[in-house]
């Protein structure tokens, strides 16, 4: 089944958080300015029964990352700041109308957009400074998120 995601250009993910899971569809990306992808997601009442619900499915986790994430809300969008163990991202999720007029008020065009997934900025910052770990996880912590 990981390849049949695999060849859709698609993803599922498992995300804990403290007291709540979520488990998310996500589609291909799709050619633009910005990242325009589907996305359905729920909430799951138990991150590990589920985990082992999709491992019985042939789903195998191939990528694990962890970030700190602080949202706040404005019309249309809300805006997200991820710190992860690779650098800290600001992330505008809403209508492209939306995200354009607060890219603009926040000072920023689509060429300041980073398209690539955490996955991709980690590849390239695990290249740059000669790191072999698989997984993008906070100094200290083999556990994911």
């Amino acid at each position: 089944m990981d390849g049949v995601l695999r060849a859709r250009r698609a993803v599922v993910r498992l995300r804990r958080e403290p007291d709540r899971a979520f488990l998310t569809f996500k589609g291909p990306v799709h050619p633009g300015t910005m990242k325009i992808r589907e996305e359905q997601e729920t909430e799951v009442g138990d991150a590990e029964v589920l985990r082992r619900v999709l491992r019985e499915l042939g789903l195998h986790a191939w990528f694990r990352y962890q970030k700190f994430r602080e949202e706040f809300q404005a019309p249309g969008v809300i805006i997200a700041i991820d710190e992860t163990p690779v650098g800290t991202y600001l992330e505008i999720e809403g209508s492209e109308e939306g995200i354009l007029t607060a890219a603009d008020a926040l000072g920023c065009s689509p060429a300041d957009f980073i398209l690539d997934s955490y996955r991709g900025l980690f590849v390239a910052f695990a290249q740059i400074h000669h790191i072999t770990a698989r997984d993008m996880l906070f100094a200290g912590d083999a556990t994911g998120a």
